[in-house]
């Protein structure tokens, strides 16, 4: 499996999330198999948006596209950092 967890902070939780839910179709088309998205304890617009990907390519090229540039923008996202991940095991405890 390939994640991409992407920390970030918005400017606010509600018009990133009604941006997010807006994008469910391209992230779909590009390669968004699921996701979870996380808050920090203390800081509502601190989101971790971890990702399950169809492979670590289509994520960077959806994630480094100028379109989606301009939705982060519009989005309030200040300064993500993205981090492509292979899964090497799973387990429940």
């Amino acid at each position: 499996m390939q994640h991409v967890l992407i920390i970030h902070e918005v400017d606010a939780y509600p018009v990133w999330k009604a941006v997010f839910d807006q994008a469910a179709n391209i992230r779909k088309e590009a390669g968004e198999i699921s996701y979870r998205l996380l808050r920090y304890d203390d800081d509502a617009n601190a989101i971790v948006h971890f990702s399950e990907w169809s492979s670590l390519d289509n994520a960077r090229r959806f994630f480094e596209s100028p379109e989606l540039v301009e939705i982060r923008k519009n989005a309030g996202v200040k300064a993500p950092n993205f981090i492509y991940l292979q899964e090497i095991e799973s387990g429940v405890l």
